[in-house]
């Protein structure tokens, strides 16, 4: 933590409509009440680097995901992204891969890199595995997925991919308990050892109804704390939330290298 100075940081000037410096991501947070296990994008304490949430209001889970007029996300999401971009982040992310709906709009709004979903990660997987093996895309509901939200992040339609809904028939009730309107309770809660045994289980059931699945991908901000778990029980490549942030982080303030010859 409390390292030397960065001796190549000798002259500093503003840079444009930045008020803060420093910065990490931005990340936008839906207007909801409920809770994160670390590795969950809307708790911070687990992130190796500096993050800045940003709520856009009056968009919550349901609006985002089930209704079937997204447009009036647009505009609060707009404006979440610019206060996030004009308070110096240097690359902005959202919490939800349903966020994918909205890419286009928002990376050609702001100017800095934008990541709206973790399914930005697919057509990546794709190339690694080759054209014989399929990514699996376990989302948190299969029938809200839309052939938009596939587009928007550069999937082709009909390509190498597999779908399935984690919850999907009720199979993971801690996460219902947490993100479902209609099932959850007055207070959200959930059990860490409850919900990894009820997802790992479905991932591992996923995995095995397809013998070519070459890697997985898991959409939801919140299954990110349990992809550990599954990789013991399923040894292919695992990418998530937590991959892309990594990465993205990684491209907009690149480290220095430290060794000898």
């Amino acid at each position: 933590m409390y390292r030397n100075r960065d001796f190549g940081i000798n002259h500093i000037k503003a840079r444009k409509d930045h008020r803060c410096y420093g910065m990490g991501l931005g990340i936008i947070i839906l207007d909801d009440v409920y809770p994160g296990f670390p590795g969950d994008v809307r708790n911070a304490s687990a992130f190796p680097f500096p993050v800045q949430y940003e709520i856009v209001e009056g968009v919550d889970i349901w609006k985002l995901v089930h209704e079937e007029d997204k447009s009036q996300c647009l505009a609060p999401i707009q404006r979440a992204a610019k206060k996030l971009e004009s308070m110096g982040c240097r690359a902005i992310a959202a919490e939800c891969g349903y966020f994918a709906y909205f890419q286009q709009d928002i990376a050609g709004y702001v100017d800095v890199p934008v990541f709206m979903s973790s399914l930005l990660q697919v057509p990546f997987a794709q190339q690694l595995i080759g054209q014989n093996k399929v990514v699996g895309i376990m989302m948190a509901r299969k029938a809200e997925l839309r052939d938009h939200h596939l587009e928007s992040v550069g999937i082709r339609i009909g390509s190498n991919y597999v779908i399935e809904g984690a919850e999907d028939d009720g199979k993971c009730t801690q996460f219902e308990n947490l993100w479902y309107a209609p099932a959850r309770p007055d207070v959200p809660e959930a059990y860490y050892d409850k919900a990894q045994e009820e997802f790992v289980q479905v991932c591992v059931e996923f995995y095995n109804a397809h013998d070519n699945m070459g890697a997985m991908m898991l959409e939801c901000t919140g299954m990110q704390p349990f992809a550990r778990a599954i990789q013991r029980e399923i040894d292919i490549p695992i990418f998530s939330w937590g991959t892309l942030l990594d990465y993205a982080y990684s491209v907009v303030v690149h480290r220095d290298y430290y060794g000898h010859v």
